[in-house]
């Protein structure tokens, strides 16, 4: 396996002429071709295998520039969750630091001075966390621990009623009472 892994790794250069065919931005096409190569790494070594002795050196740079493409064009690739989503949502608070105090925001003109160090310091609305807090001490004062534990799954790790009752093999409409007796409880100690 090591001898595909070198020749894969002497195919970074044609990666990357075909990334720029995709893109202009070097950032993205550096950070595409190595989350390819870290593809390659994480592969089924058999079908790596089949693929080179199928098709050598060539049926490999196909395979690469077919998931290439799709994660520079896909919003369902990995590499988009990794790297745009994020980047992209930092990119909104990011601003010029040679305009720091005209507070001007980036543009796409002023797209390669972006930086993680330029975001503006953010305040934090504690009322919504304190909120939280008393539903917390509220949740741990119910008796039964089943109610507390069906609600703590629903609203804490985001299920759906329907995905909660496939987890749990209760019925989706006990979910849904049980659930909801909770919220109204919950309601009813807190005056909302």
């Amino acid at each position: 396996m090591t001898d595909i892994y070198v020749e894969i790794s002497k195919l970074t250069e044609k990666f990357r002429t075909m990334a720029y065919g995709i893109t202009t931005d070097e950032n993205k096409v550096n950070e595409a071709v190595q989350e390819l190569m870290l593809y390659f790494l994480q592969m089924n070594p058999d079908t790596l295998r089949s693929i080179y002795e199928n098709d050598g050196i060539l049926g490999i740079t196909r395979y690469g520039a077919v998931a290439l493409r799709r994660a520079l064009t896909s919003k369902r690739s990995n590499f988009y969750y990794k790297y745009e989503k994020y980047y992209t949502y930092i990119d909104k608070f990011a601003y010029n630091s040679s305009h720091a105090d005209t507070d001007e925001y980036f543009t796409d003109s002023y797209a390669t001075y972006k930086s993680i160090s330029n975001i503006p310091n953010q305040e934090v609305d504690n009322s919504k966390l304190e909120k939280l807090e008393l539903i917390d001490k509220e949740l741990d004062k119910i008796d039964y621990w089943y109610d507390r534990e069906l609600f703590k799954l629903y609203y804490y790790e985001d299920n759906t009623l329907d995905s909660l009752a496939k987890k749990t093999g209760i019925s989706r409409n006990s979910l849904f009472t049980t659930i909801d007796n909770v919220r109204q409880l919950l309601k009813d100690k807190l005056n909302e």
